[in-house]
């Protein structure tokens, strides 16, 4: 890790430069006003809820801290409304409606306020801060520790860089190894929480037995 953050909080700040680097773009500004290749999802409504996942951490940290108890990372996802709703879901809605609100003034100005923000997050975060509970508005009564909250945004962060980069048709960005590991492992236990883990091993070691999908989601 760098200076005195935890990994996850150095992890989180890697993977978000990665993303604002693949929001500067052209081909994202170029297709801005198109279709992405998430149904429901413009290029810029993508674009903006991408750039939301790291927008919200200052606020986050910034606010008044929440009473309530923080919840375990996967006690978050089995209380959030959007897992196997309908796209037209009040939760799904709301999700695209904050894309397209972050992106509302545009490629330059949304691309300059993430580089501010992440400009001023290496100062916000500290490991003293990584057990504290956070919160970000659109989440119900609940609480994450920071560092859980993180992990999520990383999740979030490596799940839409690669839908943008097919959307514009360009690269995803490599997450750094680390990142990865923490996604990937996430997204495993998600997997397992909703197939079982006959499924998941199966996915992952016996192909041929193996279900049509495991995803996470």
């Amino acid at each position: 890790m760098t200076g005195t953050l935890t990994a996850v909080q150095d992890d989180f700040l890697a993977t978000a430069r990665a993303a604002a680097a693949l929001l500067r773009e052209e081909a994202v500004a170029a297709a801005w006003d198109g279709p992405s290749a998430l149904p429901g999802f413009t290029v810029r409504g993508l674009a903006g809820h991408l750039a939301y996942q790291v927008l919200c951490v200052a606020p986050a940290l910034t606010g008044p801290e929440p009473r309530d108890p923080a919840v375990s990372l996967l006690g978050h996802y089995a209380r959030v409304g959007w897992i196997g709703a309908a796209a037209d879901a009040d939760a799904n809605v709301r999700i695209r409606q904050g894309g397209e609100d972050v992106a509302s003034e545009g490629h330059a100005v949304m691309t300059a306020r993430l580089a501010a923000a992440l400009e001023e997050l290496p100062a916000l975060l500290r490991p003293a801060d990584a057990d504290r509970p956070v919160r970000i508005p659109l989440w119900g009564p609940w609480s994450l520790r920071l560092d859980d909250l993180l992990v999520t945004r990383m999740m979030e962060l490596a799940v839409h860089n690669d839908d943008l980069a097919v959307s514009v048709s360009t690269s995803a960005p490599e997450l750094p190894e680390r990142a990865a590991d923490t996604v990937v492992a996430l997204l495993a236990r998600l997997a397992r929480r909703r197939h079982g883990s006959t499924a998941a091993l199966r996915a992952l070691a016996r192909a041929e037995r193996a279900p049509a999908s495991i995803a996470a989601f």
